[in-house]
């Protein structure tokens, strides 16, 4: 797959078949717009593209805080490129591309750059000044410039719309069983392992410790049934997220232990996958309470991963 970060980047491409989207969760209707689009494209003959931001339009618009990320760039890119397109255009939302009027944005990027021949998007793709350009106004753009136009409507799984801002909530809320069936894969957070206040360690429960990125939706404070990625291993694993309000006043953060693995992982980095909340963090009376609780979620995490025959 090739990779754009600019359309000054894109010198000559072939002729293609474009999904349009912001794709910030890659969740399963933005999947079945992308593998529509690779599977068109190579029955005629025409490279599969993905036109998509780098960074979520709310970063320019201004109106409150940002939307929280639900994927890192890197995991964006590796899914993308997963699913068999042969160019991502990943660019940055500036207000230049704000201001731009949806006719100027059809043919300055989509036909002059992309050489578009076919587009694929969402029922409520938006682009253009003041979010005017809608598939309505893509499709008559499409009449005029000659590209085809397939609009996908509302994917819905029990009844309910699929969406990142849905999937957003439901992380946000330790949905996670619920986030698993939206986006077609568990949430993960990674990062590096960084030294912690090593108290688990010496109660017998050593953990990887990381540091919640703020530009990440998060979820609640809590305790999951995890799978932890070290080394290209995918171990069973259980998490505490909060801020261990048992030993003092510390930020929020995530800790993990890993079942079956014993070795150093300072500076490492990590992958977190999380399968399922099983209780709310709590305040104990002491260590010794404390350890008793973490000897019982490790019980619970065990039995589970027993099932699963990962242990």
């Amino acid at each position: 797959m090739k990779y754009f970060e600019s359309l000054d980047d894109i010198k000559q491409i072939d002729e293609t078949v474009v999904a349009l989207g912001n794709f910030d969760g890659v969740h399963k209707g933005h999947q079945q717009i992308i593998t529509r689009t690779v599977r068109s494209a190579k029955a005629v003959g025409l490279s599969s593209a993905v036109f998509t931001f780098s960074n979520h339009p709310s970063t320019v618009l201004g109106r409150g805080e940002p939307v929280k990320n639900i994927l890192y760039a890197e995991q964006k890119t590796r899914i993308i490129e997963e699913m068999g397109v042969d160019y991502l255009i990943n660019i940055p939302f500036t207000k230049e591309i704000l201001t731009m009027e949806p006719e100027r944005f059809v043919k300055e990027i989509l036909v002059d750059r992309l050489r578009i021949r076919e587009a694929y998007c969402g029922f409520n793709y938006s682009f253009g000044y003041k979010a005017s350009g809608t598939p309505e106004v893509l499709m008559h753009e499409g009449l005029q410039h000659g590209f085809g136009l397939h609009v996908q409507e509302p994917y819905k799984i029990d009844d309910i719309v699929v969406s990142s801002t849905y999937i957003r909530q439901l992380i946000a809320e330790g949905r996670m069983e619920e986030v698993t069936k939206f986006m077609g894969r568990m949430y993960d957070i990674g990062g590096e392992v960084i030294v912690g206040n090593k108290l688990g360690r010496t109660i017998g429960f050593p953990t990887m410790n990381l540091v919640i990125d703020e530009t990440m939706v998060t979820p609640p404070n809590g305790v999951y049934i995890t799978f932890c990625t070290v080394d290209g291993i995918r171990y069973p694993a259980v998490t505490n997220v909060g801020n261990k309000p048992t030993i003092g006043e510390y930020a929020k953060n995530i800790e993990t232990h890993v079942f079956n693995y014993d070795a150093d992982a300072y500076g490492k980095h990590i992958e977190v996958e999380f399968v399922k909340w099983t209780r709310p963090e709590q305040k104990f009376a002491g260590i010794e309470e404390l350890k008793k609780q973490i000897q019982s979620d490790c019980i619970t995490a065990k039995a589970f991963h027993r099932e699963k025959g990962m242990l």
